[in-house]
């Protein structure tokens, strides 16, 4: 498995290595300690939180796809726009079909590798209202 980013164009390439793994606690290194995931827009989550969030999708066994589109990087600070598709058959036989554009922010830590700050795989989309029809899997 590759080491962590040493560029922040790289940190997409390691997330997706990692979460293809099927490696919890590999995909957990690609995050700062106190990194903020945001599974559905509006609804942030932290800690074991943001773990489970992105277990419940390696759960399913179908690979994520990344394509960076942006990478501005300011000192140890980056912004990443990323396109990516998580497309497949399910463990459990059942067609999965998630996708959007990221706004995440990576950091440089101490050791000199990137690691997501902020993950926001759904970027600008609007948080829905409750009484609307989710129309696609949280995490």
């Amino acid at each position: 498995m590759r080491a962590l980013a040493e560029r922040p164009e790289e940190v997409p390439a390691v997330f997706a290595e990692r979460f293809n793994s099927g490696d919890a606690a590999a995909l957990a290194q690609v995050y700062e300690e106190a990194a903020v995931l945001v599974p559905q827009p509006g609804a942030p989550a932290t800690g074991p939180d943001l773990h489970t969030a992105n277990s419940r999708l390696q759960r399913l066994g179908v690979p994520i796809e990344v394509r960076p589109r942006h990478v501005y990087r300011s000192g140890d600070v980056a912004l990443l726009i990323v396109d990516w598709v998580i497309d497949g058959t399910g463990r459990d036989g059942q067609t999965v079909h998630v996708e959007g554009t990221a706004t995440d922010i990576a950091r440089r830590g101490p050791d000199g590798r990137w690691r997501y700050v902020i993950d926001n795989p759904f970027g600008t989309r609007a948080q829905r209202l409750r009484t609307e029809d989710p129309g696609e899997p949280a995490f």
